[in-house]
Order: C-alpha cells, then structure tokens, then sequence
C-alpha cells in the first residue's frame, strides 16, 4: 500500500550487454577482438596441455614399459591434440573442430622450426666459445699454425677475407642481372618473359653441387685451368641469382599501377617511369632481396669446393690461386681429429651463423614496411617539406607598379594616358 502524495521511485535501468549495431540499426550482439582468447578456448589449452603430459607420464611410468625422452614428448603432443579436439567438440560443430586443431598444429609447426633454429644456435655458439675469446681467431691465419697447437695461434682471417671478395664479386655480378631481370618480367612481359620466370623458378630448386660442377666445367676446365676465387664467386653467383629474381619479381608486383598509370598520363616513357616511379617505390624490397640473396650465397659450401680450393694464407687476389672461404673452412676444420682444430671450426661456424642471422635482421629491419609505406623519421621529413611549401606558397608578395592605382576611389576614373594628365 502506498502513501498518497508520494512518488515510487524509478526503477534503475536494466544492465545490458554492450552491443554494436549495424548499419540498418539493429543490434548485433557484443564487440570482440579477433585476437582476444575467450574463457572456454583458455581452458580448452590449458586442459589438454595438463591431461597430455599427465597421461602419458602415468603410461611411461605404470601402465607400459615405454621409455625416453622423444616417446615422451611424441606421445604428450598426440593426446594433447586429442584431449584438445576432445573439449573443443563440447560446444562446438565440427567445422569449428576442424579449425581449431588445424591452427594448432600450425603453431605447433611454428614452434617446432623456431625451436630447431635456436636449438642450431645455441649449440654451436656453445660449442664455438672456446676458439671466440682469443684475439688471434679473427686476425691471424693458418699458414703458422699446425694440428697440434692452441688455440692462441692462428685464426680464420684469410677465411673472413675471401669470403668478403667472393661475396663481393657475386653482387657485383647479381644485383643489376636480377634486378633488370625482373623489372623485365614485371614492366614488359610477354612469351618469352613466361620463359624466363620458369627458369629462374626450376633455378631455385637447383642443387648447389650442380652449379659448382657447372663452372667447374665451363671456367676452371676451360679457361683457367686453376680454382680461384673468382671461379667460387661465379658459382655463388648462380646460387644467388634465382633467389634475388624471385624475391625482387614479387616486391615489384606490389607497386600500385595506378603510379604507373599517373607516369604515363604525364607523358612519361616506360623506361622514365621504371626508373623514376617504379623502382624508388620497391626500394625497401629490393634491398631485402638483395640480403637475402647474399644470405643464401655466404652459406654455400659445395660450390665453393670445386671451384675455389684450400689454402691456409692469405690471398687478395680472386684470379689467382685457391682462396677459402668461411663454409669451406669449416668444412676443412672438422674433418680433423684433434680437439682445438673442431674447436676452430665450431667457432667458424658461430661466425658464420651470426653473419647469416646479422643479415636476416637487417632484412627485416629494411623491408619490414611495404612499398610505399614510410618510416616515422621519413614521415616527419615529408610533414617538414610540405610546412615549408606551405609557408612559401603563403607568403605576402613584393608591392607591383600597379598598386596605387588599386588603392584609388572607385568613382575616380584613372587616367587613359600621361598626355591627358598633363594637359
């Protein structure tokens, strides 16, 4: 029973969910990230990452006699993902089902590959620490050094050295092939373009040994009758050719025509256009292509076997004499029992990877944006431009002649002529 002259009080608002309506106004339900995990999908993983290893410890260990480490793992990683697909199927069909172990076994891949790739690292950094310490590995060469003594005599600086020249060359002769290369495929085309992408495509699956045994065959046989480092840098370059045609082909591809198309309506040539518009644009690319091309080259070990010999000294000169590389030294290193000279091509070999790692990272680094896109400091460097055209285009200009004669009354005629003024 209410008390007249009193007002109820009013109902507080009933709690809705957050909603996000569309554009005919009508509510769709509540916003979610794409990339935020729910509360069911959480315990989905961490139920099976708990009931897998759980299972299979209680197998190993009580209900069969299987045993070591990679049955373990093996068969932890198998119930996981039927533990997995197991909660999942609760509350969903079976297309989600499907979905859900099959990215789980892409991140499963993932983690595998990083995990080798670090494992690869990490074990031959380990290995190659007992020869990186001393100065002498990095300035010193094998010419004075013989099987039994440390490792505070001698080093890879004839090694450092000729794969520098040999990597040198190969660019020399790889960057304006590749890159007309595929500026012709992408800027001209035609039948005889189609050719020259299939080859450069069965090239990439070419075995280095095949490419050693080539300029074997065609340079040293032939023309030089020795192995020299210019012989190494040839195979190299074949190596390396594939790999910077295809990388560059797709980095061009991604330029937008409409530049193009702005080119030409200019009046610009094709050439014009290749050069001005097309190849400025794809630059960030084109240089990842160029390191990663490089990357493949310094790593080969096979061509440079055939073609450029083993030697223990120094050698500046690529036509003439054997000169060794970082690949091949190792090579060289670890065919031999005693303990410092493995020691010495583990280090090698730390050297070898970490230059290979330097150059991914600044691939990365360099084409991690995509043609076009613009850093921040070139982003401020273009804002800075365009406030300094906008100050110039906006300044007041120099008083002309013909000023007075705006500044006079309307109703005042001027003067037709100086003779009518002066009479």
């Amino acid at each position: 029973m209410t008390v007249t002259g009193e007002r109820a009080a009013p109902a507080a608002p009933e709690a809705r969910p957050t909603s996000v309506p569309n554009r005919t106004g009508i509510e769709v339900g509540p916003k979610r990230r794409l990339r935020e995990s729910t509360l069911d999908e959480k315990f989905n993983v961490l139920g099976a990452l708990v009931a897998g290893p759980t299972v299979t410890t209680l197998l190993f260990g009580w209900f069969t006699p299987l045993t070591g480490p990679i049955g373990w793992v093996v068969v932890s990683f198998v119930l996981f993902i039927a533990f997995y697909s197991l909660l999942v199927s609760l509350r969903s069909d079976r297309e989600e089902v499907k979905d859900r172990i099959t990215t789980v076994l892409l991140i499963s891949a993932g983690v595998v590959l990083f995990g080798a790739l670090v494992f690869v690292v990490i074990y031959t950094v380990g290995r190659g620490t007992i020869a990186l310490p001393h100065l002498n590995f990095f300035t010193q060469t094998m010419q004075f050094a013989g099987p039994l003594d440390g490792l505070d005599v001698g080093g890879i600086a004839h090694a450092i050295v000729g794969t520098l020249i040999q990597i040198s060359i190969a660019l020399a002769i790889t960057i304006p092939l590749g890159i007309t290369t595929a500026v012709f495929l992408n800027e001209v085309g035609g039948r005889f373009a189609r050719f020259v992408r299939t080859i450069s495509d069965a090239m990439t699956a070419l075995p280095s040994i095949v490419a050693g045994l080539f300029v074997y065959a065609a340079i040293i046989q032939l023309i030089t009758h020795q192995r020299s480092g210019f012989a190494a840098a040839l195979a190299i370059a074949v190596m390396m050719l594939p790999i910077i045609i295809r990388a560059s082909d797709v980095v061009l591809r991604l330029v937008p025509g409409n530049l193009r198309e702005a080119s030409y309506a200019l009046g610009s040539t094709r050439w014009r256009t290749v050069w001005g518009v097309v190849l400025p644009t794809a630059r960030s690319g084109l240089v990842t292509a160029v390191i990663l091309g490089t990357a493949r080259g310094i790593g080969e070990t096979s061509p440079v076997l055939l073609t450029s010999g083993i030697t223990a000294v120094m050698n500046l000169n690529p036509f003439s004499g054997p000169m060794i590389s970082l690949p091949l030294q190792v090579f060289d290193f670890v065919k031999s029992p005693e303990p410092n000279i493995i020691a010495r091509g583990f280090g090698t070999a730390a050297v070898l990877i970490l230059l290979v790692l330097l150059l991914f990272v600044v691939a990365r680094l360099i084409g991690g944006k995509g043609p076009g896109q613009l850093s921040d400091r070139q982003r401020r460097r273009v804002a800075g431009q365009s406030a300094d055209d906008a100050r110039r285009m906006n300044r007041t200009p120099a008083a002309s002649p013909a000023a007075p004669l705006a500044a006079q009354p309307t109703g005042t005629p001027a003067p037709a002529n100086p003779e009518e003024t002066s009479q």
